[in-house]
């Protein structure tokens, strides 16, 4: 594991496993390198590709300096773009993206500004992005988790967030069971980071038409039409954007069955 110093004191933990060129995994909410997808896929692209996998603020290895005076804004989205311009400094100043879920959306938010040089190509795996008829239901969860955070009830945050996602009554009451489950509850500031880069919702296509690289948008055959709606609408704003669906997968992918589109699309 390596470590970094970001803009505002936050340090950001990381590791680069395989050779080749420069590509880097961001994770989705509540997850980290230990904790979701994103090892797999870094060990299935670790054969032609130097995979940078890292602990986005706030998670694993990473501390968090968003709320100190310190660093050049307050807003979470500003500081995270921030430590992905660090690490893409700390790999060699250039790279490839893959974002994954409320991940991707941040990633589209760092290649509008951080530009093509820093980011060459991005890839998003299906950006919650939501069409029109869901987007009252999503300023009502930031207005609860919102509230929730800042009324200190962390765990409530987690269990708004995952009823959100679609996790049964059952299946949250048995992670409340997990030994894992105080770790978890700690990751619950997370989630207002990932909801600050979704922004209202919406696809936001005035950024994607900004966006001059390659887009590549994804979506699994098999998870619902809304996370589809987000990775087709992103690839059809941008200039350069393109959209493939991945038969036979869900929300939850499959490292060897993403790995082949993605070797095709960041080679390039």
């Amino acid at each position: 594991m390596s470590t970094l110093i970001s803009a505002d004191g936050t340090t950001i933990a990381y590791e680069t496993i395989g050779t080749g060129p420069a590509v880097i995994l961001v994770d989705g909410a509540l997850c980290f390198r230990d904790a979701g997808p994103t090892r797999s896929i870094a060990e299935a692209l670790a054969p032609r590709f130097s995979v940078t996998l890292y602990d986005r603020r706030g998670r694993g290895a990473s501390t968090d300096q968003t709320h100190s005076l310190g660093g050049t804004s307050t807003d979470p989205v500003d500081r995270e773009i921030e430590d992905l311009d660090a690490l893409i400094g700390a790999i060699g100043g250039s790279a490839v993206a893959l974002g994954i879920s409320s991940g991707a959306a941040l990633v589209v938010r760092a290649a509008d500004r951080l530009g093509a040089d820093r980011l060459t190509r991005i890839a998003l795996y299906e950006p919650p992005y939501l069409p029109e008829p869901a987007i009252a239901a999503a300023a009502q969860y930031t207005a609860e988790l919102t509230a929730l955070l800042a009324d200190g009830h962390p765990e409530d945050a987690v269990d708004l967030f995952l009823a959100r996602v679609g996790v049964p009554e059952a299946g949250v009451q048995s992670m409340h069971q997990s030994p894992t489950w105080p770790a978890t509850v700690a990751l619950a500031p997370t989630l207002a980071y990932d909801d600050a880069a979704l922004g209202d919702s919406r696809v936001p296509a005035d950024v994607a038409a900004r966006i001059s690289v390659p887009i590549l948008g994804i979506a699994g055959g098999l998870t619902p039409p809304f996370l589809r709606h987000g990775a087709e609408g992103v690839a059809s704003a941008a200039p350069a954007g393109r959209f493939e669906l991945l038969e036979g997968q869900t929300h939850d992918v499959a490292a060897d069955a993403l790995e082949p589109i993605l070797r095709t699309f960041f080679a390039t």
